[in-house]
């Protein structure tokens, strides 16, 4: 899907706004190209959502929607008074009933191959890694046993 301007976007969050919600959206929505590990960002203090385009890119419309009905729980919650925060019993009961993702999924350009795989030797547990682990000094999570470099499949 290619990126909309700047009214596009308004229109889209507009009109999942009241399919979900029953309400109008009547502040601002941009794109923040500086968001690396989030799809999107409700600010309290500017009522604004500032979503990220990369999800529209890579993920598809779905998910980009998913991540904007998200948005839209903390900006209506916000704006009626209610809890908006994501602690908070109020959004988690509007996510659920408009079915809302608690989070967003990772990028596909972001996942990063693991590079190294640790076994334990008691539990057989898998541990996927980037970085290398110094064997000395960690032990399995799961049953404090010894953990053994195995080599990649």
């Amino acid at each position: 899907m290619t990126i909309l301007n700047d009214e596009e976007l308004y229109e889209l969050v507009d009109r999942v706004s009241k399919e979900f919600f029953k309400k109008p959206f009547t502040h601002q929505v941009v794109f923040n190209n500086r968001l690396r590990t989030t799809g999107g960002r409700y600010i309290p203090s500017l009522n604004r959502i500032e979503l990220n385009p990369k999800y529209l890119i890579e993920m598809g419309e779905d998910e980009f929607i998913g991540i904007i009905k998200h948005e839209l729980c903390h900006y209506h919650l916000h704006i009626e008074g209610k809890g908006y925060k994501h602690g908070d019993q109020e959004f988690k009961d509007l996510l659920n009933m408009t079915n809302s993702p608690r989070h967003c999924k990772m990028l596909p350009s972001q996942q990063k191959e693991k590079k190294y795989i640790y076994i334990c030797t008691r539990c057989q547990q898998k541990y996927k890694r980037l970085r290398r682990v110094n064997l000395k000094r960690y032990s399995c999570g799961k049953c404090r046993g010894r953990l053994r470099y195995m080599n990649p499949e």
